[in-house]
C-alpha cells in the first residue's frame, strides 16, 4: 500500500508568467490528505481556489487552463509535471496572478524546489488509477492513448516538417531519476516567425531566450540542452496534463499530441475511473 504525500515545508518563488509577462509570487504549501492540488489566488477577495482536475480544463491554446466559478489559472502544466514526478499528492499552489512563473521554461527549477522542501508521507492510502484498458483520443493524424503497464511510461513521437526539428522520438519510464535526467530540463519551443503573432495575441509575453528555445529557417537561436529537446518537452507536458486525471499507472503512447488531446485523454480517464 502506498500512502499519500504532501510537502514537508513551504516553498516560495517569484518570476514572470510565460504568456502574461506579469510578475507573480508563488507559494507552494502543504495540504491535508485528500486535498489534491489546489490553485489559490492570494490577491483576490476570499482567496478563491480551482482544483487541478480534468473536468476543470477550460482552454488549451498554447497552454493548459483550468477554471472554476469564473476563476482561472493557465500554463499550469510545467508545475503539474514536476509535482507528478516528485510524487506530491496534496498541495496548495498560491499565486497573486493567473499564471505560475515560467522559471527555466521547463520543470527543473520546480523539481529542485520540491526536492529541497522535501516530501512528507501522510496516513491515508494513495489513490492510484491503474489503467486496465486502452483509452485513446484521435484527431486526424494525431493521437494519444494509455494502456495497462506496471509503472508510468511515456512514448512520444513528434513529427515536424521543419528540417531543424524533423521527426523526434522519446521513450521513458517516468521514475524520479529518469524524469530529472531526461525530461525536467527540456524547455518549451517556439518558431521565430510566429513569435510576433503570438505576442499580438497576448501570448509569450514573458518568454526569453533563457526560457524558450527559438528556431528560424536557418538555425536555433540558443543552445539546446538535448538534440531532441522538443519531444522531451512534449513528454513533460503530457505528464503535467495527465496529472489532472490523478496519479496514473499506465503506458502513454502519443503521436503529434498537444494540450488539447492530452487533456481530452485526461478527461476520458477521469470519467472512466473517477465519476
Amino acid at each position: 500500500m502506498e500512502h499519500q504525500t504532501t510537502l514537508a515545508s513551504e516553498i516560495t518563488y517569484a518570476g514572470v508568467g510565460l504568456h502574461s509577462g506579469r510578475e507573480v509570487h508563488m507559494r507552494l504549501l502543504p495540504a491535508a490528505p485528500n486535498t489534491g492540488v489546489l490553485f489559490r489566488r492570494s490577491d483576490l477577495a476570499a482567496h478563491p481556489v480551482v482544483r487541478a482536475a480534468a473536468p476543470n480544463v477550460a482552454a488549451t491554446m498554447r497552454a493548459t487552463t483550468i477554471e472554476e466559478d469564473g476563476v482561472r489559472f493557465f500554463t499550469i502544466e510545467h508545475l503539474m509535471s514536476a509535482l507528478s514526478a516528485a510524487g506530491v499528492d496534496n498541495c496548495v499552489v498560491e499565486l497573486d496572478s493567473e499564471e505560475p512563473p515560467v522559471a527555466d521554461g521547463a520543470a527543473l527549477v520546480f523539481l529542485d524546489l520540491l526536492e529541497k522542501a522535501g516530501v512528507k508521507t501522510q496516513d491515508e492510502e494513495r489513490d492510484i488509477i491503474a489503467i486496465d484498458r486502452v483509452l485513446r483520443v484521435d484527431d486526424g493524424d494525431r493521437f494519444i492513448l494509455i494502456m495497462p503497464y506496471d509503472g508510468f511510461r511515456i512514448s512520444f513521437t513528434s513529427l515536424n516538417p521543419h528540417p531543424l526539428a524533423g521527426t523526434q522520438y522519446t521513450d521513458v519510464d517516468v521514475t524520479p531519476g529518469a524524469y530529472r535526467k531526461e525530461i525536467a530540463p527540456a524547455r518549451t519551443i517556439a518558431y521565430e516567425g510566429e513569435v510576433e503573432a503570438l505576442r499580438k495575441a497576448g501570448l509569450g509575453l514573458g518568454g526569453t531566450l533563457e526560457t524558450v528555445i527559438v528556431y528560424n529557417d536557418e538555425r536555433w537561436l540558443n543552445t539546446l540542452r538535448y538534440p531532441d529537446e522538443l519531444v522531451r518537452h512534449k513528454a513533460l507536458d503530457v505528464i503535467g496534463d495527465l496529472r489532472l486525471a490523478g496519479v496514473l499507472r499506465g503506458h502513454v503512447v502519443a503521436v503529434k499530441s498537444a494540450h488539447a488531446l492530452n487533456t481530452e485523454l485526461a478527461k476520458k480517464i477521469y470519467a472512466a475511473y473517477r465519476v
